[in-house]
């Protein structure tokens, strides 16, 4: 049986994610960078495997993924021992998918909004999107009130995929004081990563996406 292939971008914070579950999971990929800012993602190979061109995308035998919070609970499902990471009780699982949908269609959304037309092609910043960025993460400060995990009462991928998310914002230097719930459940979730090569997996290439940043905001005059 052939390892599954992973197609993705070290930087990337959806990537990172799949890796940071590989590791916990001792599931070893067979991995191939896709340099999306080069391009690579549009040669026909990759698009007729993948027609929206994204990373990551995961081949296991045949079946192609990929959108990173599918791919997640796939792997869960195909290769954990146990459903402790996306359990299988169907209310614990709809708050799982409901953090899953949040953070991708509300809170990595609106990092991306805010962030990346900048470090991508210079933009000037956005003050609207940056509230409604804000909106979002007050939000999940509220989420996580009274509780140690985002979805039930040990970490699960929710936590591991709005850890991510959460970590490039403080990464940007997001001010990120004012939320104290979110303080708490981030340093949580990093001391329960550390095992499984959170600062080589995730930290540093938060680091470098936000070194990106700044060197496009020093070109651009702060603007």
């Amino acid at each position: 049986m052939s390892p599954p292939v992973l197609y993705y971008l070290p930087p990337s914070p959806p990537c990172r994610c799949i890796l940071l579950l590989a590791k916990m999971l001792g599931l070893d990929f067979e991995l191939k960078i896709v340099n999306i800012l080069e391009g690579e993602q549009l040669k026909p190979n990759f698009v007729a495997m993948n027609p929206q061109h994204c990373v990551p995308t995961m081949n296991d035998e045949g079946l192609v993924l990929w959108e990173s919070r599918a791919i997640l609970s796939y792997l869960v499902a195909a290769y954990a021992k146990s459903d402790e990471l996306y359990p299988t009780d169907i209310r614990v699982r709809a708050l799982v998918d409901q953090r899953l949908q949040f953070d991708l269609g509300t809170l990595y959304m609106r990092l991306t909004d805010y962030y990346f037309p900048t470090m991508f092609i210079g933009a000037p910043l956005d003050e609207g999107k940056r509230a409604k960025l804000t909106e979002a993460v007050g939000w999940l400060n509220t989420i996580l009130e009274g509780k140690q995990y985002a979805a039930a009462e040990h970490f699960t991928i929710a936590d591991l995929t709005l850890m991510v998310t959460v970590s490039q914002l403080e990464a940007f230097e997001f001010e990120l004081r004012p939320y104290k719930h979110i303080r708490q459940w981030l340093e949580r979730c990093k001391d329960h990563m550390a095992p499984f090569d959170y600062e080589e997996l995730n930290a540093s290439k938060a680091t470098l996406l936000a070194d990106m940043f700044r060197a496009k905001m020093n070109q651009t005059g702060g603007s």
